[in-house]
């Protein structure tokens, strides 16, 4: 199993290319099941999910190409995906495959939509709490979709086609407005999605949708009304860039010092996070190829952030905050407020020597003069990610295990980082 040897003490200082976003580019691979044409997608990031997906949409039948490198790409390009769902074969989605990606649920929205029937395994993915799918077949059933649980998977079924409703969720849910918001564009009749997600991965996925044929209007805000159309066509669609990718470098760049571009970063889809890291003394600067994130000398301040839905600070966004703020000069404190069993990451940065007490949903971490490098194991996506920000100004070696959890979510983390000083490398096997 591969693992991420890190020799702490660096600044950074460079260009990093931000990929496209993942938790647009799964969700848009999709959506491509709504339409028998082909949806094409660039700046598709070369990651362990997205490969998963395709694997997943390729037992439905879906026909998926990867177009080749073009003259003047580089190499932090993103893919173009050619995704054709012309002839659904089978609207069961197994288990064996289900369970390793939680995304992979979302695709029952289409399938029931265009197919009127689909068999979806329970879903696995991160160890984060138990993020149920209550939410989401509540929106199924609103739109008339008939839903039983047997031997671990959904059966749901629409004979006659789903049909228009108003889907009021209780609480502000991302994987509840996507499968909404699919399912929604081929029922008959008009939808009203109330307290949607307003994130900006939603707002992608609408534009594409849009794009596609679809009658969208008011995503990014909490009111999203659809009219249903009878059939969706091909279309061609560019992912946004990776906020979460994006606030993790920056993040990066704030722990070690330095001066590091963000090359095609978007502010407006983190500016809580560049607000907090500017409050701990970096300096943030927005200019035409993205933003550049510095701190000179100065040391790193304290801060109080609680976790909330877009606009406010992402929970992705927690752990790698919390491995900043073990070097803060003072106090800090972190309350995660989306998922439960957030702060399996605690533990590890302790190995580090950081000092963090946990009191319910909250953390608090008193910053310390240094860290020092230990072998250290990644528990999930972003918690891993913050044992990289930690091993990157600790003292000696760092050895992250487990790092199969990093492959699923940064694209080429170890070559962008060593680009711009960092010492890292991958040890395989």
């Amino acid at each position: 199993m591969d693992r991420i040897r890190i020799i702490g003490g660096n600044k950074l200082e460079g260009t990093i290319p931000i990929s496209g976003a993942k938790n647009a580019a799964l969700p848009l691979m999709i959506a491509a099941l709504l339409t028998e044409d082909t949806l094409i997608l660039d700046n598709v990031p070369r990651l362990a999910d997205v490969a998963l997906l395709q694997r997943i949409l390729g037992n439905h039948g879906v026909d998926i190409m990867s177009a080749g490198k073009r003259p003047g790409d580089t190499e932090y390009q993103g893919q173009t995906l050619h995704i054709s769902a012309k002839t659904i074969i089978d609207t069961t989605a197994p288990y064996e495959l289900v369970s390793k990606m939680r995304a992979s649920f979302w695709v029952i929205a289409p399938l029931i939509a265009r197919m009127h029937e689909a068999k979806v395994s329970l879903p696995g993915g991160c160890a984060i709490g138990t993020r149920p799918v209550d939410l989401l077949i509540m929106a199924l059933e609103k739109l008339g979709a008939e839903l039983t649980i047997d031997g671990g998977y959904v059966i749901a079924r629409a004979p006659g086609g789903l049909k228009g409703a108003t889907i009021d969720f209780p609480k502000v849910t991302v994987s509840g407005t996507h499968v909404a918001l699919m399912a929604a564009t081929l029922a008959s009749g008009t939808t009203i999605i109330d307290n949607a997600a307003c994130e900006p991965e939603i707002v992608d996925v609408a534009d594409c949708l849009i794009k596609m044929g679809a009658k969208i209007s008011g995503a990014g805000t909490p009111r999203i009304t659809v009219e249903g159309v009878a059939k969706l066509h091909g279309a061609r669609h560019t992912v946004l860039p990776d906020r979460i990718e994006t606030g993790t470098y920056a993040m990066a760049v704030a722990m070690t010092g330095g001066d590091v571009q963000l090359s095609g970063a978007r502010p407006e889809l983190l500016q809580s996070a560049l607000d907090v890291l500017a409050q701990a003394g970096a300096t943030i600067t927005v200019n035409n190829d993205g933003i550049r994130v510095a701190r000179n000398g100065a040391g790193i301040s304290p801060v109080t952030v609680t976790t909330a839905p877009f606009p406010g600070f992402p929970t992705d966004l927690q752990a790698q905050l919390m491995a900043l703020m073990t070097r803060a000069k003072g106090t800090s404190h972190i309350t995660e407020t989306i998922f439960e069993n957030r702060f399996m990451h605690v533990q590890e940065l302790a190995r580090f020597g950081s000092r963090i007490q946990l009191d319910g949903e909250t953390a608090t971490i008193d910053g310390v003069a240094k860290l020092r490098g230990a072998p250290v194991m990644a528990t999930d996506l972003r918690a891993s990610v913050s044992l990289v920000i930690a091993a990157l100004a600790a003292e000696g070696e760092t050895m992250v295990n487990r790092i199969y959890h990093l492959d699923r979510g940064f694209e080429r983390l170890e070559e962008k980082l060593s680009a711009c000083g960092a010492q890292i490398e991958r040890i395989s096997g």
